[in-house]
């Protein structure tokens, strides 16, 4: 077998069986396979797609290309995966409450670059909060709290972490396959029993268009399915920051907000609807009694104490969960007014996400380092009305005082203001099983 007579293949259009992408997925991981001829691949891929066997088949190879998450934790396991936008703080409030209903969140989590956060820069806000657990360390938490949240480590999915990099330098990333298996791939050595996902669609999005998200979510559940996994997957719209708060350490007082049984209505809607999908499918009861379950739990302040529990049972201090104060605070802030009288018709939602990077709570490089104070809490957003004057965001930075004009001048080109109120649009657009 060789990499050539695959690389044609597929640039002719031909349907490439399990033993060539495996051969090609263990070549690449090992260092067999040249990034040249991979590159060409996924280039192949690209403009000539796969069906529905072929992406299952190189999820399970860059699934088996690694460590799997074999875990006794003495329950259900489900986890929740986001494709990413602008102030996704979910998995912050979705896994203790999950967990202080009944089922074990056993979580890997990335890290954010560009403008999208990730979850483990966020929980590293929290002073003395540790993401580089043992496996060992990991079963334990889950097995007490029922919830344990950590970053990727190890030799765990190897091949899609060198096929990641890849893609992103040789404009690859958006094929719906590969983005597929990249996703599934990490789920499903993750070994969940059950996995919902939340797609999102819009300005914000990897996905512009809901109809891109809706193909996407359908071929994620699908592999997923075909890999004896329960899997639904949520589309949900980025046309608009999810909550109000976007930067690491404002959207972890925005998530504790939330468990407080407060927080801003968007992303309470949200999480109690990711969180009652969980449920149902870790088998709790209909899709009606989850929400109500879940809905008790984060209005007793349940939850809470089951995020508290799980950051000091990871090195941090339970105490800046119910003390938000003790936080980081920037060192400067600018806030943004309205040049007009009328309504916020629209935003684009990725330049809001560039706003928050400029100001330092993202990253350009994997290497770059994030200040964890920065970004920006909105005053007003999509169908609101405002006034000349009214104050729309409040911009923070602590390393970066010099790029508070230019964050203002990117925020306000990228708000659009009519005369008249925009119609309304749901935040949850439908549901793929």
């Amino acid at each position: 077998m060789r990499m050539y007579d695959i690389i044609k293949k597929k640039r002719d259009g031909g349907r490439l069986t399990k033993k060539e992408i495996d051969y090609f997925v263990s070549g690449y991981t090992k260092g067999r396979v040249p990034d040249y001829q991979a590159a060409a691949l996924c280039m192949a891929i690209y403009y000539k797609g796969m069906d529905l066997d072929e992406t299952t088949a190189l999820t399970l190879a860059i699934k088996d290309s690694g460590d799997t998450l074999d875990l006794d934790l003495g329950g259900v396991r489900v986890d929740k995966h986001s494709t990413g936008g602008v102030g996704d703080k979910t998995s912050l409030i979705v896994a203790p409450l999950a967990a202080c209903c009944g089922i074990k969140v056993a979580k890997i989590s990335g890290r954010g670059l560009g403008h999208t956060g990730g979850t483990v820069d966020k929980l590293e806000t929290i002073k003395g909060y540790r993401t580089d657990l043992s496996t060992a360390e990991f079963a334990k938490i889950v097995r007490t709290a029922g919830v344990s949240v950590i970053g990727q480590s190890g030799n765990f999915a190897p091949a899609d972490k060198k096929l990641y990099a890849l893609r992103d330098v040789t404009a690859t990333v958006e094929s719906v396959p590969l983005i597929v298996s990249s996703i599934m791939g990490k789920k499903l050595a993750a070994n969940d029993d059950c996995i919902v996902l939340d797609v999102k669609c819009g300005s914000g999005s990897f996905m512009k268009s809901r109809e891109n998200a809706e193909e996407l979510a359908r071929q994620m559940v699908s592999v997923g399915r075909n890999a004896g996994k329960e899997v639904c997957a949520l589309i949900t719209d980025m046309d608009r920051p999810l909550g109000n708060a976007v930067g690491n350490a404002l959207e972890v007082i925005e998530a504790i907000e939330t468990l407080r049984g407060g927080g801003p209505e968007d992303l309470r809607e949200l999480s109690l609807a990711l969180t009652a999908q969980m449920l149902r499918l870790a088998g709790m009861g209909s899709t009606e009694e989850c929400a109500q379950t879940a809905r008790k739990a984060l209005d007793s302040g349940k939850a809470l104490n089951t995020f508290a529990e799980m950051v000091e049972l990871q090195g941090g201090d339970p105490v800046w969960v119910y003390h938000t104060d003790r936080f980081p605070a920037a060192e400067h802030s600018l806030e943004v007014i309205s040049p007009a009288d009328g309504y916020i018709s629209r935003v684009d939602t990725e330049k809001y996400g560039e706003v928050s990077l400029i100001l330092g709570a993202g990253r350009n490089t994997k290497d770059d380092k994030i200040d964890p104070a920065a970004g920006f809490i909105l005053k007003k957003k999509t169908g609101d009305a405002v006034r000349r004057g009214d104050v729309i965001a409040t911009l923070y930075t602590t390393d970066k005082p010099q790029a508070l004009e230019e964050a203002a001048e990117m925020m306000l080109s990228a708000t659009v203001f009519s005369e008249e109120a925009p119609e309304p649009v749901p935040l949850i657009l439908g549901m793929i099983e």
